[in-house]
């Protein structure tokens, strides 16, 4: 893998390690948790123009948290995601993190890396979603979970969803080939 020249936002210094462990020389903004500070944004907003920024934190509802500050407060920040079942500790008493991760997995994660579009546009509507199971059905849920994860968007529920896949700019066909591929591992072929 080529060398990183953005600067990663990681959750803290065992996500620097683990990154540094498979990644070599990286730099990093480490937020310290989910009560992400102003000065920890400024500086994230500096590296942006600068070098560029690539979110990625853990697959929990802390590093979903984040992620939104982050968001929110810089929109054009290039992000990268992590599977819940690719990111989980050796030991019982450990939570899901980045640090957890396989160098296979981080790479791939930072390799599928999305840069939110600036103007949003959904190409999918609501109908469509509703069409290929992803809201409103029985299993919807568990499909959109599986569909996040195969698209490497993350998670979203189901008011989320449509604003996600078009903030990503996901086509129908790619949704499409994830739902099938989902709905697969779901219930066999």
């Amino acid at each position: 893998m080529k060398k990183i020249k953005e600067v990663i936002v990681v959750e803290g210094r065992s996500d620097t390690a683990r990154l540094r462990q498979v990644l070599g020389d990286v730099d990093t903004i480490e937020t310290n948790g989910s009560a992400i500070n102003e000065d920890t944004l400024r500086l994230i907003k500096q590296a942006q123009q600068t070098r560029g920024v690539i979110v990625i934190t853990d697959p929990d509802f802390n590093g979903q948290k984040i992620r939104q500050k982050i968001v929110a407060a810089i929109p054009t920040v290039k992000q990268a995601f992590l599977r819940r079942q690719d990111s989980v500790p050796t030991n019982q008493h450990g939570s899901l993190g980045l640090e957890h991760a396989s160098a296979s997995v981080i790479k791939q994660a930072l390799q599928t890396v999305y840069t939110p579009t600036s103007h949003i546009k959904a190409l999918i509507s609501k109908e469509e979603l509703v069409e290929l199971g992803l809201l409103g059905g029985a299993d919807a849920q568990k499909l959109r979970s599986l569909v996040g994860d195969l698209l490497h968007i993350g998670y979203a529920n189901a008011k989320q969803l449509p604003r996600k896949l078009a903030m990503f700019a996901i086509s129908k066909p790619q949704l499409s080939a994830a739902v099938k591929q989902a709905k697969e591992e779901l219930y066999g072929s």
